[in-house]
């Protein structure tokens, strides 16, 4: 199973299409995972063209979007669970504001975002991921979002980074 994830998409204001190093990965997604900071409602419905997407709000969603999707969420995919929330609060680090929350249930894989900061380390036997943003890279060096693999044996989970969110010179 193929599973795009995404967050702190910040759309309209940061982007107004889907960035096209994403458009590949998403046509031949089985699953989008966003882990919240959508903005609008129109994120989920164009993603939605693509595969079945699922995710939790952020801390700048709005109440339509904090009404539609929860705080935080658990999955199971080939045998894999994966748990997932935005990460945003007070105190520690986001990567450990995400474990803290999940730390008893012990997922094997923790999606957050907030930060913008690509992440993936590993903590006390659980992979925290960040995908960072395909739309509002900060001061990243690069745009990203990550792709989740999952089978019956286990999974890979990876960044792809890319340095224009437009398709041509003009767009930039």
């Amino acid at each position: 199973m193929k599973i795009v994830i995404l967050g702190d998409t910040h759309m309209p204001r940061m982007a107004k299409a889907l960035p096209p190093r994403l458009i590949p990965e998403l046509e031949t997604a089985d699953r989008i995972i966003h882990t919240g900071d959508w903005q609008t409602l129109e994120v989920f419905h164009k993603l939605n063209r693509y595969a079945p997407v699922d995710g939790v709000y952020g801390n700048a969603d709005p109440p339509e979007i904090r009404e539609q999707f929860g705080r935080k969420k658990r999955f199971s995919f080939d045998g894999i669970t994966v748990s997932l929330v935005h990460g945003d609060g007070k105190g520690k680090t986001t990567p450990l504001r995400a474990l803290e929350i999940f730390r008893e249930e012990q997922p094997d894989i923790i999606l957050f975002g907030h930060s913008h900061i690509p992440y993936h380390e590993h903590h006390d036997g659980i992979v925290l991921f960040n995908p960072g943003s395909p739309t509002d890279k900060r001061r990243q060096p690069e745009f990203s979002f990550g792709i989740l693999e999952t089978a019956e044996t286990g999974f890979t989970l990876h960044h792809i980074f890319y340095s224009s969110k437009a398709e041509s010179p003009e767009d930039v």
